[in-house]
């Protein structure tokens, strides 16, 4: 076992992003910024490393086949170590949480839990694991706004609504990119279901929609946030359109179509943030 591979296996650049897309909850909701968002931040970090650690512990097979690089096929880090490390992540966050209030609590119990349950068995379940995984990533943004009570829960539901479907896509071109090692592995996803073409074709519904989504902060922060999103619609509707010809996994990967979607993912939140200290 590598140290190395303890901070690879947790993705740290997507559980940094998570943590800080709590705190732009928070800002949207607010329009301000207080001490305890760091307190949003580490308990969402926190969450997201266990969840991407016990992903790898339950996906090991699968990984050797569709990632060998990652740290449990390659050997960086072995699987008891993995399982033991995902606890105590886990723990540390709900232990933080404590330090919050209680629909925080509430929604960090409830998102670990589903990420396990969802390591374990709903990733291959066909639509409920991306189902599920579109609701963890939307869930930070409520999970931002929770910390200012009610109001800033049901506030930021716009947004989240955005995430959601802006991450369904994604997560099904993912299952179209896995068919051959998911198959191997069991697991029985949407792709295996209904064929890569399908596939595709429902994930550019999915995008679409998350783009009729995003107009809806318009009426919060008029025509500057308009042209900032419609720029980044132009790269998540892009990158959905890129999947469509495909009908193997390998042209699915070429098509670079999942990894252009997270860079608009990401390009929404620059627009989030700035609109929401600027507008």
């Amino acid at each position: 076992m590598r140290l190395a591979g303890f901070f690879t296996i947790t993705r740290p650049l997507n559980s940094f992003v998570a943590g800080l897309a709590a705190i732009v909850a928070y800002l949207i909701d607010t329009g301000m910024l207080i001490p305890h968002t760091l307190l949003l931040f580490s308990i969402v970090a926190l969450i997201t490393a266990a969840g991407n650690v016990i992903n790898d512990f339950f996906d090991a097979k699968i990984d050797a086949i569709n990632r060998p690089n990652r740290p449990i096929p390659s050997g960086a880090v072995s699987k008891g170590a993995a399982r033991v490390y995902a606890v105590t992540l886990f723990l540390s966050a709900i232990l933080v949480c404590f330090f919050t209030n209680e629909i925080c609590i509430g929604i960090a119990i409830i998102n670990s839990l589903l990420l396990i349950a969802y390591a374990a068995k709903l990733k291959s379940t066909p639509l409920i694991g991306n189902i599920t995984v579109a609701y963890l990533s939307a869930s930070i943004f409520l999970f931002g706004g929770a910390l200012n009570g009610w109001q800033g829960f049901i506030h930021i539901i716009p947004i989240a609504a955005i995430t959601f479907f802006a991450m369904g896509s994604r997560e099904l071109l993912k299952d179209a990119e896995d068919v051959e090692g998911d198959r191997a592995g069991g697991a029985d996803t949407v792709a295996i279901r209904i064929g890569i073409k399908r596939t595709s074709e429902l994930a550019f519904i999915t995008t679409v929609l998350a783009v009729f989504t995003s107009f809806i902060p318009f009426f919060w922060w008029g025509v500057w946030y308009l042209a900032g999103i419609i720029a980044v619609d132009g790269i998540i509707i892009a990158a959905a359109f890129r999947g469509l010809n495909c009908t193997t996994p390998a042209c699915m990967k070429a098509s670079m179509a999942s990894p252009l979607l997270k860079a608009g993912m990401f390009a929404s939140l620059v627009v989030f943030t700035l609109s929401a200290v600027f507008l």
